[in-house]
């Protein structure tokens, strides 16, 4: 099969690509460091040169609304665009658990992800969505965003994280199944309260920063419910727990979150 992956060089992308190569198929990994822009078009159109399948991993370097937003249109419209006149037979993107509900949350860069979906839904195409929750890997990201004072302020709220590597096996499976004309969930095998989770990260990085859980908190702009990051319950579980992560010497080590 001959699939392109956007954002292919980075934390998802990259895994994404060597798993689908070592299943014997044909892959570009399209991204700016390959000389590929969704967001400007440049070089998508030999990039998408006999694909059958796109898959978009990238993402907005911006958590603002509007940079994020505009982002977010362009990219997706150009793959749209580019991807029918290739023939692209299956487009396949990945979001966010509850982007909606974040969306109506208020959260900015939330809404560019539904904005997002909602162009890929309506355009006709032969389409999948993944849903994931948090990385593990991007949970320093979340600590760092809500840092006020020096003391990390994070929403009261519940996260059921996974390790990229098994995002990206849920996106390359996805990716060489058929459309699903919808969506797909995948989450993490534990539950843990987000500022639980912050501590127990900043511990094993013997980072002394006082973590506490405050209701105002918001989540990159989101006023999340306690449950907003949760999957549903038929969402598919994988099986890495995050102390597995943690003892993996790979995972401490600073990584790309796109």
């Amino acid at each position: 099969m001959n699939i392109t992956v956007v954002g292919g060089t980075g934390l998802i992308g990259a895994r994404v690509v060597r798993i689908l190569e070592a299943e014997g198929h044909r892959v570009v990994a399209a991204a700016r460091a390959t000389g590929v822009n969704s967001y400007t078009g440049e070089g998508l159109e030999a990039a998408l040169d006999g694909a059958e399948v796109v898959v978009d991993v990238s993402n907005s370097s911006y958590t603002d609304e509007a940079a994020a937003r505009e982002f977010f249109y362009a990219s997706t419209l150009n793959l749209l665009t580019y991807g029918a006149a290739a023939g692209v037979a299956h487009h396949v993107a990945l979001s966010v658990v509850g982007t909606d509900r974040l969306a109506r949350a208020e959260g900015g860069y939330f809404q560019a992800k539904d904005e997002q979906e909602r162009l890929i839904v309506q355009s006709g195409r032969p389409y999948s969505l993944v849903h994931a929750t948090q990385f593990y890997e991007f949970i320093r990201s979340i600590i760092d965003n809500a840092v006020n004072g020096g003391i990390v302020r994070l929403a009261d709220a519940r996260i059921q994280p996974m390790a990229a590597d098994d995002v990206a096996a849920a996106v390359a499976g996805v990716a060489t199944g058929a459309p699903l004309g919808g969506v797909a969930e995948f989450a993490g095998p534990e539950v843990f309260d987000l500022a639980d989770l912050a501590r127990r990260d900043l511990r094993a990085r013997r980072d002394p920063r006082e973590v506490v859980a405050d209701p105002l908190s918001t989540y990159f702009g989101a006023w999340l419910a306690s449950d907003d990051l949760l999957p549903d319950a038929d969402a598919h579980l994988v099986s890495k727990r995050f102390d597995d992560w943690l003892n993996d010497s790979s995972s401490i080590s600073p990584l790309p979150i796109s």
